[in-house]
């Protein structure tokens, strides 16, 4: 799952950054309104951190201009203004959830799962395919009850096809979401890493198909 945080505070948005990495997001930042404005405008992120405080253009303005253009990736608003009429404005945005400062980051990342989630059509923090069992909230993965051990670039490309299991994903699809822009991108690591991710869950749920991409369902003695 590909992150943006909007974020002029230095100091924050390097926690926030930092706090989502670890958690096996791959995420992007912005210091302005401008440059959030403009990734979010072209970059197809699962979900955005937006500060409404921002400088050269303000947050408000940048979700409802996002809105306008069509784009529906959900949007965590973060700010210092804590007036009930503010979060009205936030959500008559086009916001889908909002969080005060100062907050506590796990708070953050619990928000962050839960609009991810329902983006996708989950109601839990825990996802299954069959044997396969993926929580979100301590990022563990098993098959049939024993744990498994996976890269962050591993987990990332199964979380993904977790969340959106039962739909053709493409090469590029995953190269846009699992990666940061910074990021040296190579559609052919997506088939290595999911080589090893197929090795290591030892039990055939991701399918190739032929000329469209992968897709994540249950092996056959499992439906």
């Amino acid at each position: 799952m590909r992150l943006l945080v909007v974020e002029d505070d230095p100091d924050l948005n390097r926690q926030l950054c930092t706090a989502f990495t670890d958690a096996g997001y791959a995420v992007d930042r912005a210091f302005d309104g401008e440059e959030g404005h403009y990734l979010g405008d072209n970059e197809p992120y699962d979900a955005v951190v937006l500060d409404l405080g921002l400088p050269k253009m303000d947050g408000i303005s940048v979700l409802e201009s996002w809105r306008r253009s069509g784009k529906t990736m959900p949007v965590l608003i973060l700010t210092a203004r804590d007036r009930w009429s503010d979060k009205v404005q936030g959500f008559d945005a086009g916001a889908d959830d909002y969080v005060a400062k100062p907050f506590h980051l796990e708070e953050v990342l619990a928000r962050m799962r839960a609009l991810v989630r329902r983006a996708s059509g989950h109601a839990t923090s825990e996802l299954t395919c069959g044997p396969v069992r993926l929580d979100t909230r301590s990022g563990r993965v098993s098959v049939d009850g024993n744990p498994i051990r996976l890269t962050s670039h591993e987990y990332r490309l199964l979380a993904y096809l977790m969340h959106h299991a039962g739909r053709v994903v493409s090469r590029t699809e995953l190269v846009e979401h699992l990666y940061d822009q910074d990021f040296d991108r190579d559609s052919n690591t997506i088939e290595v890493f999911v080589g090893r991710l197929r090795k290591k869950l030892g039990i055939e749920v991701i399918q190739t198909v032929r000329g469209l991409g992968y897709l994540l369902t249950p092996p056959a003695d499992a439906r």
